[in-house]
């Protein structure tokens, strides 16, 4: 029997495949082996980050709007990871004195 991924929007382990794209028979979703594998998000040293991690933004990131920029080595606790709508932003938190705000993975480290 093949092994087959797990369904990415309900999880379940139900997946059949009829030719090219896999179906879960619970919620009738279609997708393609590939889009079940899950990304991997690193920060700017190769470390492996996940939901809840505190990291550490290592340059200094002007802010459009505010009066100041973000400055390196500010502390962002209990980030949350999400897919990029643009593309580039991929980290979704909240900085004291800013707010919500979405950073690039490259532009941090983990603590």
């Amino acid at each position: 029997m093949q092994d087959l991924p797990s369904c990415p929007q309900c999880k379940s382990e139900y997946v059949y495949s009829d030719g090219s794209i896999l179906i879960c028979p619970e919620c009738a979703f279609e997708f393609h082996a590939e889009d079940a594998k899950g990304r991997v998000y690193t920060d700017a040293n190769g470390n492996i980050l996940t939901d809840g991690d505190t990291v550490m933004v290592t340059q200094d990131l002007k802010v459009k709007g505010a009066s100041s920029a973000i400055k390196k080595g500010t502390k962002v606790k209990n980030i949350r990871l999400v897919e990029p709508e643009d593309g580039i932003h991929d980290i979704s938190c909240k900085i004291p004195g800013f707010g919500s705000m979405m950073l690039k993975t490259s532009v941090v480290k983990k603590v």
